[in-house]
């Protein structure tokens, strides 16, 4: 006895039972002219036709027959299947007729419809300065050097002339990558990339290293972790801080128009003696024209030159560094860095296709 879990098999009418195999036919037809669409119809197509359909399982049965009726057998049930055939060609072409004009209907495309413009998007300012620093440089006659931002501690402190107790090396200043004898760091600032121009480069060199880099600042209006630099380095036979002044009065207009200046104050750096703070005189600043605090520059120091195996005594250079997020800030009025790393679009398009 069939239960709720087994459906219970269609009973295959007897080859020669006329009236069965008529009321198969009329069960069919009536089950392809109810159907609505053609998902319907698949269905009642599968259950009239199908292998498990009362005139297939009939005609399955027709070898049980003797041999004088299996001709009477098979003449009437050919006749039921075509019949069958025929409505569900008919209602198939009705259904798919009626498809195809609901799909136009659905589907149509106002073409005299004005229509939606896409806003466009715009390269992020930081990219386009960046790209833009790099102009200034190699347009007088300086090469692009970049390098790894897994950087060996060697190459980030020592080699700039970093006593081993400077604080910079601590932990509260610096991404240190486990395990510490490894002695890897999330590069603090670009100076490791000069470095390893003067290691690659044959003597003059001058280089432009921008590139991203990594401290363990807080998130706020004026500091983010990971930064951008451009760093300068030149070691040239007779250079001097007038050269190092002059190169920076150019940059300085170049990104702060003709009125710009610069001043330079004493400061300290392991990697340059002498070392000075950049000012520059910004006569567009928001809040009106004033000196503003650019970046770190001088003499680079000699043990600097020694550890990238510069002995020479007539070689000297000079090394400048400035914050890419810092310029933007000051050339373009942007008051929270944080507005720079959000990832909102409507800050990129303040800026179209050029900063």
């Amino acid at each position: 006895m069939p239960t709720s879990e087994t459906p219970e098999e269609p009973q295959a009418p007897h080859p020669l039972d006329e009236s069965a195999i008529e009321r198969c036919v009329t069960e069919a037809i009536a089950a392809f002219d109810a159907a609505e669409d053609l998902e319907q119809l698949k269905a009642a197509r599968i259950a009239h036709t199908g292998d498990k359909a009362p005139v297939v399982l009939a005609n399955r049965r027709i070898k049980e027959l003797a041999k004088d009726e299996k001709k009477e057998a098979g003449k009437l049930l050919g006749a039921a299947r075509g019949r069958i055939q025929k409505a569900l060609a008919a209602r198939t072409e009705v259904l798919e007729a009626e498809h195809a004009a609901r799909v136009l209907v659905e589907e149509t495309v106002d073409v005299t419809a004005a229509p939606r413009r896409r806003r466009p998007g715009a390269r992020h300012p930081l990219n386009v300065l960046q790209e833009r620093v790099a102009d200034v440089f190699t347009a007088m006659g300086w090469e692009i050097a970049e390098g790894p931002e897994l950087e060996s501690e060697w190459f980030n402190f020592d080699a700039l002339n970093f006593d081993p107790d400077h604080p910079a090396r601590e932990m509260q200043d610096t991404f240190f990558v486990e395990p510490a004898e490894s002695h890897l760091v999330l590069r603090t600032h670009t100076s490791p990339v000069q470095v390893r121009a003067l290691l690659e480069r044959d003597l003059p060199v001058y280089v432009l290293c921008p590139g991203k880099t990594f401290r363990t600042d807080e998130l706020d209006a004026t500091h983010t972790p990971v930064f951008h630099q451009f760093e300068g380095l030149a070691v040239d036979k007779g250079l001097t801080m007038a050269d190092l002044k002059g190169t920076l009065e150019h940059f300085a207009r170049a990104m702060f128009g003709p009125e710009a200046a610069i001043r330079l104050r004493p400061s300290y750096f392991p990697f340059t003696e002498p070392s000075a703070e950049m000012d520059v005189w910004d006569p567009h600043a928001k809040g009106g024209p004033q000196w503003i605090e650019w970046g770190g520059c001088g003499m680079v120091n000699p043990n600097v030159l020694a550890a990238a195996g510069v002995k020479d005594p007539e070689y000297t250079g000079f090394a400048f560094g400035m914050g890419v997020e810092r310029t933007l800030m000051f050339r373009n009025g942007v008051s929270d860095m944080r507005d720079m790393i959000e990832g909102d679009i409507r800050f990129s398009q303040r800026f179209g296709q050029e900063v």
